[in-house]
């Protein structure tokens, strides 16, 4: 469902080339969650920009569903879902109105998109707040709202950027339960979190990044082959002293 083949991606810094994306490969597939793991400078959200459309690479390429990125961007975005730490609700539409609004902008046939919105609502426990303005909501609302709002066009592959930062327990169980629904649903996932521990309880399948290069991928059994570890905390911490000397 999502494929990111040989990516390249580099930014001139103060004079100096950085290589943001080195020679990213990876694929995800249907009912899938794979964790795109990596602190701050990996590369995480710059291969989630490509992804989107919102960068372009410098070489390589990001297929979905069967759609080239740079080639078809239109059909990409149709077929893309994307959560992140940032809400960017609408303060005074209702929450009915929000999701219907962005069905539309999907091309969602009306009586579709109003039985996908009650469905979804159902599923996480927004039904109450459909008629109530999303400026009004609390931050664990609006982020409920926000995972209704990624899946209103029903898109086969979800890419969620820091889905639990700034969130209570409460959120963070709701985060892993919209993530098992997802692969319930069939859908390719994408998780990108500095929460390692949580990463571990989500994900199917993990790419270590490191300075753009993915140093390790693998199911956790095969992550714990390779490294002689049994954390993700200490793979990186193991990667990133390997490369400080």
């Amino acid at each position: 469902m999502l494929k990111v083949e040989s990516l390249v991606k580099t930014f001139s810094v103060e004079g100096e080339d950085v290589h943001a994306v080195d020679e990213l490969s990876f694929q995800v597939t249907r009912g899938e969650v794979y964790g795109l793991l990596g602190p701050n400078g990996a590369g995480k959200t710059t291969t989630l920009r490509i992804i989107l459309g919102l960068l372009e690479a410098d070489r390589g390429y990001t297929e979905v569903d069967g759609y080239q990125t740079a080639e078809d961007p239109i059909e990409v975005k149709s077929r893309l879902g994307f959560v992140s730490a940032s809400d960017g609700v609408y303060p005074w539409l209702t929450v009915r109105e929000m999701l219907l609004y962005f069905a539309d902008l999907y091309h969602v046939d009306p009586w579709v998109a109003r039985e996908r919105a009650e469905g979804l609502s159902r599923v996480m426990d927004i039904e109450k707040l459909l008629d109530r303005r999303a400026g009004t909501l609390s931050t664990g609302q609006r982020q409920r709202v926000t995972l209704v709002r990624g899946l209103i066009h029903d898109p086969p592959v979800m890419l969620l950027d820091e889905p639990t930062r700034g969130l209570d327990v409460v959120g963070v169980q709701t985060i892993f339960q919209y993530i098992d629904h997802l692969r319930h649903l069939g859908k390719a996932v994408v998780v990108c979190t500095h929460r390692l521990d949580e990463a571990e309880r989500l994900c199917d399948r993990f790419g270590l990044l490191l300075e753009g290069k993915l140093r390790y991928e693998g199911t956790m059994n095969e992550l714990q082959a390779a490294t002689g570890r049994d954390h993700l905390v200490d793979m990186f911490v193991d990667m990133m002293t390997a490369g400080a000397i």
